[in-house]
């Protein structure tokens, strides 16, 4: 009886601070939106499968790009990619504030269609408890794919459908959008 009560507290212990932090006293938006810090970025740029040095992650705001156009099988990019992501999580997870754009392309060899494409933004501010993604160019075999694509298709049929879908997207292979974080014991709120 001793280990379950003990687990009861340390669950409890690590619940409090969700409880008690403040609540938000904005709304988040539904579809995506650049980051409010966005301006303040000093943004680094890394090639295929390079790996940023892990001292980035003390930058606040810490704001990355990167290029990931070269994952194929036939020379070694994929393999590349691979040893590159661990690097990259690490830099961002611990951020409070980050904002990373990338450029995807997969493809089985050099030169073919890729299997799937897009270029990517993605960000979260942990102080003010958001985050928000886009895909824009998304293509499954070059054929685009993305709530734009579904509200082009239906705004002539079904327009207060396509409005209300619209705020997702609105251009071809486009998606985005944006949530509320958990409140975070490292970054605080404001």
């Amino acid at each position: 009886m001793r280990i379950p009560a003990l687990i009861c507290a340390w669950l409890t212990a690590l619940a409090v601070p969700f409880m008690t932090a403040p609540a938000r006293a904005h709304a988040v938006p539904d579809g995506y939106l650049d980051p409010p810090f966005g301006a303040t970025c000093e943004i680094h740029r890394f090639g295929e499968g390079e790996w940023p040095p892990l001292e980035l992650w003390t930058r606040n705001p810490l704001c990355v790009e990167y290029s990931k156009r070269d994952i194929t099988a036939d020379n070694g990019g994929a393999l590349r990619f691979l040893l590159a992501e661990p690097s990259r999580f690490a830099i961002a997870i611990p951020s409070c504030r980050y904002w990373q754009q990338d450029h995807w392309s997969v493809q089985t060899t050099t030169g073919a269609v890729a299997i799937v494409s897009w270029d990517g933004s993605y960000w979260f501010d942990k102080r003010d408890r958001i985050a928000a993604a886009r895909l824009t160019n998304f293509r499954i075999n070059g054929t685009t794919v993305g709530i734009g694509d579904v509200v082009l298709a239906l705004r002539a049929d079904f327009p207060e459908l396509a409005a209300a879908l619209s705020v997702y997207g609105t251009e071809h292979g486009e998606t985005g959008l944006a949530a509320a974080l958990p409140y975070s014991l490292w970054c605080g709120s404001r």
